[in-house]
C-alpha cells in the first residue's frame, strides 16, 4: 500500500492558538504502509545456471494489532485536558467534554472512561493506554470479540472487544443563499532551528514568510521524516478495545508479559500469541530540565527496551502589534542533527527507519541521557511546549513459523504486531524555579505559569 498523507493547512492569522493546534495536526501527520514480513537471505547461487526459489507467502486470514504506550506531563491542569478529550472522543460532544473535564477536575479517580485512541494522545495526562482491534477476512463483519489476558494486565480474564456500529448517513441541510467568501492576506513567519546544543548553528534558522512563500516555498520548508505504520483501529468489522462497553483504564502496575488468545466466530483456535519484556508498557519518561547560561539542559534517566528518543518544541512569539496590525512567529526546534520539522517523528516509527535515523543522526540513540535546547531560540529560553519520544521496537508474530524450505509456500493462519512507545509533555525549561533567578512571590510564581499556559492555549 502506498504511503498517504492528510491535507496540511496553513491558517491565514498566526495566532499562538493557532500555532499549537497546528503543531497538533501536524503532530498526527503520518504514512502508512502495510506490516511486512522479511524474507530470510536466499542461498548464494552456485552456478549461473541456478534460478534463486523465491518462496511464496500468503497472507494471513486473521490479524491483530495491539498499541501500547506510556505517557507522562508535568503540565498543570493535564487531568482536565484529558478528560474533555475523552469526553469528547465517546461520542459526548461538547457536553461529554465539558463532562471529562469536570471528572479530570476532580483527579480521574474513576477506573473507567477510557477510550480508543488514547496511545496518540498529547500525553497531558500521565498513564499507561493499550488500544487493540482484531481482523478475520472467514469473517468481515465481526462485531465483537475477547481477547484472554495473562494475570499480569490485572483487568481480570479478558478483555470485551466490539466494532463500531456503522453510521447511518445524517442529512445536512444545504443553504441555497450564496455566500462571498473573505479573503484575509495571510500573515506571520515560521522559523525551524535543530541540533542539540548551547548555541545555535550556523546557518540557522530555516524561515519561511507565510505573506509571501509559494507553494513550492512550503514544499521545501516542511522538511518531516516519519512513517508511522498500521495499527490498531475500530471501525466496523474490526472489534476493538476499549470501548463503550468494556472501558476500563490500565492499571499503572499492568504488564502485557505473558499469552494472549483472541476468541471470536472466524478467529482460529491457534491465536495465542506471548508477548514479553520488549513488547511490555514502557516506564514513564523521567526528564530533568535545568537552565545553564541561556540554554536548557535536558537530562532523562536510559529506558530499557528503548530503542532511541526525539525532542521537539514549538513555542511562538508576537510581533508586539494589536488588533489588525497583529501577527506571530511559529518557532520550532528539533534533537535532530538534520533540518526537520519533527511532528511527524513524534509517534510509533518502524524499527528499519529508527536505525536508519539514528545513522544520520536525526533520532538520538539508546545510550543517550541529555541534549540541550541552545541559548536565544525562545523568548526567556523557555515557554515552548517540548515534547519527547522514547521507541520501543514493533513485533511481529505469526503462526505457524515460516518454513525453513523456499520450496514450501508460507501460509500462515494468523499474524500480530505490536507497537511500543512512551511520551513526554511539559513546557520548555519545566514548571518550577529554574534557580537562576531570585525566588518569586507566590503569587509572581503563580501568575508565570497561568501565563505559560495561556500564551499556548489562549486566554
Amino acid at each position: 500500500m502506498k504511503p498517504s498523507r492528510s491535507d496540511v493547512r496553513i491558517p491565514y492569522r498566526m495566532t499562538t492558538l493557532s500555532l499549537f493546534f497546528i503543531a497538533v495536526g501536524l503532530s498526527t501527520l503520518s504514512q502508512t504502509s502495510l506490516a511486512q514480513t522479511k524474507n530470510k537471505a536466499a542461498a548464494p547461487i552456485k552456478s549461473s545456471a541456478a534460478k534463486e526459489v523465491v518462496q511464496v507467502v500468503k497472507p494471513p486470514f486473521a490479524l491483530a494489532y495491539i498499541d501500547v504506550a506510556t505517557t507522562a506531563s508535568d503540565m498543570p491542569g493535564g487531568n482536565l485536558m484529558a478528560g474533555a478529550a475523552q469526553g469528547a472522543q465517546s461520542g459526548g460532544g461538547f457536553f461529554g467534554a465539558l463532562t471529562g473535564m469536570a471528572k479530570g477536575a476532580i483527579g480521574g479517580a474513576s477506573d473507567r472512561g477510557n477510550v480508543f485512541g488514547n496511545t496518540h494522545g498529547l500525553g497531558f495526562a500521565g498513564g499507561k493506554f493499550i488500544d487493540i482491534s482484531v481482523y478475520t477476512s472467514k469473517n468481515p463483519g465481526l462485531s465483537e470479540a475477547k481477547q484472554l489476558i495473562p494475570s499480569v494486565m490485572s483487568l481480570g480474564e479478558s478483555l470485551q472487544l466490539n466494532a463500531p456500529v456503522p453510521e447511518k448517513p445524517v442529512h445536512i441541510p444545504v443553504d441555497e443563499n450564496p455566500i462571498e467568501p473573505t479573503y484575509e492576506k495571510p500573515k506571520g513567519k515560521i522559523s525551524v532551528y535543530w541540533g542539540c546544543g548551547d548555541t545555535i548553528r550556523p546557518g540557522q534558522p530555516r524561515s519561511l514568510d507565510i505573506a509571501t512563500a509559494s507553494l513550492e516555498d512550503y514544499a521545501k520548508f516542511f522538511v518531516m521524516r516519519g512513517k508511522t505504520t498500521k495499527g490498531a483501529r475500530s471501525q466496523p468489522g474490526h472489534p476493538a478495545w476499549p470501548n463503550k462497553v468494556d472501558d476500563r483504564k490500565v492499571p499503572d502496575t499492568a504488564s502485557l508479559i505473558g499469552q494472549h488468545q483472541f476468541v471470536g466466530n472466524g478467529i482460529p483456535e491457534s491465536f495465542k500469541v506471548n508477548l514479553g519484556a520488549p513488547q511490555d508498557l514502557m516506564p514513564a519518561i523521567e526528564l530533568k530540565q535545568s537552565k545553564k547560561e541561556g540554554a536548557i539542559a535536558l537530562e532523562w534517566k536510559s529506558i530499557p527496551h528503548a530503542r532511541g528518543y526525539f525532542f521537539a518544541v514549538m513555542g511562538g512569539k508576537s510581533d508586539g502589534n494589536t488588533g489588525e496590525d497583529a501577527s506571530g512567529e511559529m518557532i520550532v526546534w528539533t534533537s535532530s542533527e538534520l533540518a526537520d520539522f519533527g511532528f511527524g517523528l513524534l509517534d510509533y516509527q518502524s524499527n528499519q527507519d529508527i536505525d536508519k535515523w539514528i545513522k544520520e543522526k536525526v533520532i538520538l540513540p539508546a545510550n543517550a541521557t541529555q541534549c540541550a535546547v541552545p541559548k536565544g531560540i525562545f523568548p526567556d529560553g523557555s515557554g515552548g511546549m517540548l515534547r519527547m519520544i522514547a521507541y520501543g521496537s514493533d513485533a511481529y508474530f505469526a503462526y505457524p513459523p515460516r518454513p525453513e524450505d523456499p520450496k514450501i509456500a508460507w501460509e500462515p493462519d494468523w499474524q500480530t504486531k505490536v507497537r511500543v512507545k512512551s511520551t513526554f509533555t511539559s513546557i520548555l525549561g519545566g514548571m518550577g524555579d529554574m534557580g537562576e533567578k531570585s525566588p518569586p512571590k507566590k503569587e509572581e510564581k503563580k501568575g508565570k505559569a497561568t501565563d505559560l499556559l495561556k500564551s499556548l492555549f489562549g486566554n
